[in-house]
Order: structure tokens, then sequence, then C-alpha cells
């Protein structure tokens, strides 16, 4: 099957998921978004996501991605699904696929909304949260895991887990690289090269300080919860 039709079908699966919605969020108010930490975008709406990592450099990908999840959660959620992983209401974001074509859908339907037979079944988001908050939220979305990503890993990060919250962690630089070789092996729904998964955040956290044990072994736990 070719990338082209298999982009279609998704297409068409958005249009329907989007003609389908019965929840409206013209009564929920746009929660604001703190963005001063990332960098300017400029006024003119851009169509391709600035805060890419290829882009924007690591640590302002990062940012995005914490700034992003935060204003998601916030204002999204609500119909889109708590981590962006929809329960059928609303179009699954995570699979907008992660270039231009998605981003343009993305944030056709942030600044304008969208309203069916004369009722809002998305508020126009433009306006009121601005760009920088767009692009955020797009970088967050588009780095969620796929479906069963952690699936083939589940037995391992439970006894990494289980080490590190036992407080007898023999050698945390080489738990570390690990964790972070099984950060590059998630898969995102989107396409994105990196993940933004429990794995990824743990192996960021982890140390050869223990406070950093205790915290990294609470990640796993809460996301590893979620597979289970």
């Amino acid at each position: 099957m070719s990338a082209n039709i298999i982009r279609g079908g998704i297409a068409a699966l958005f249009l329907l998921a989007t003609t389908s919605l019965v929840i409206a969020h013209g009564d929920v108010a746009p929660q604001p978004v703190n963005t001063d930490a990332l960098p300017e975008v400029g006024e003119e709406w851009l169509t391709e996501n600035p805060y890419r990592e290829a882009k924007a450099g690591h640590d302002t990908w990062l940012k995005a991605v914490e700034i992003g999840s935060s204003g998601f959660n916030q204002n999204c959620a609500r119909c889109h699904g708590l981590g962006a992983v929809s329960g059928g209401l609303a179009p699954d974001l995570r699979f907008l696929e992660a270039e231009e074509a998605g981003d343009e859908w993305f944030i056709e339907r942030f600044r304008h909304g969208y309203t069916q037979d004369g009722t809002t079944k998305m508020p126009a988001f433009g306006d009121i949260l601005g760009q920088k908050a767009a692009w955020a939220i797009r970088t967050y979305v588009e780095t969620r895991p796929e479906d069963g990503a952690l699936d083939a890993h589940a037995k391992r990060l439970h006894e990494i887990r289980d080490e590190l919250g036992s407080g007898k962690v023999a050698a945390a630089t080489e738990l570390k690289k690990e964790l972070e070789t099984i950060a590059t092996e998630v898969k995102t729904a989107s396409g994105a090269p990196i993940a933004d998964s429990v794995t990824y955040e743990a192996a960021r956290i982890l140390s050869d300080a223990p406070e950093s044990w205790k915290k990294a072994a609470e990640v796993l736990t809460v996301g590893l919860s979620a597979t289970e």
C-alpha cells in the first residue's frame, strides 16, 4: 500500500471523526499557556512547526514539549483525550503526520476552530492562545508514543522501576544508558523521530543522585500502569 493511500485514509478518518463530533466546546473558557520560555516565531502564522528538534535544537524542542503538554491537557484533553489518546469522540491527533501536511491541518483547526450546523464543535484558539502555544501543543502531540509502544520492553522496565524504587542501585549510569536505548526504540504515531515516552523522561531524570532514583521510578510507575 502506498504512502499516499495511507495518508489519504488517515485524512478521511480525521474528517469523519470531526464531522461526527458531538461535544461542543463553546462553553469552555480556554486556559492561558505561558510560552515566555520559547523563541518568538513572528506575527504571521506559519505552516510548519518551528519547534521540532531538527529546526529549533534539543533544548527548545524539550521546552516546547513541556509547555505543550500543559497547554494540551488544560485546553484539548476534554475531547481529544488525556495524553492525546482519543476515546473516539474527536480525532486522535497523534496520527497527524509530523510534517507540513499534518501541520497545516492542525494549525487551521487551532486558529479557526470548527462549526457544524451552527454548533461550535471546537472553538477558535488562535487569537486567544497565540501561535507559540499552538506550535508547543503541536510539538507535544506529535511526540506521543503509538499504542503499545512500550509493550516489548514492559518486563524490563518493571525490573528497572523496581530496582530504582528499592533505593539500592548499583550502577545508575548503566541503567540510564539502558533507558536511553529503549527510548530510541519507542515509536511515535506521527512518525516524529523522538517519542516523549516515560522511558525518555525517566532517562532524563536519572543520575547518580539517590533522590533521582525515586523520581525516575515514579515516572515509570505511572507510565507502565497505563499499559496494564
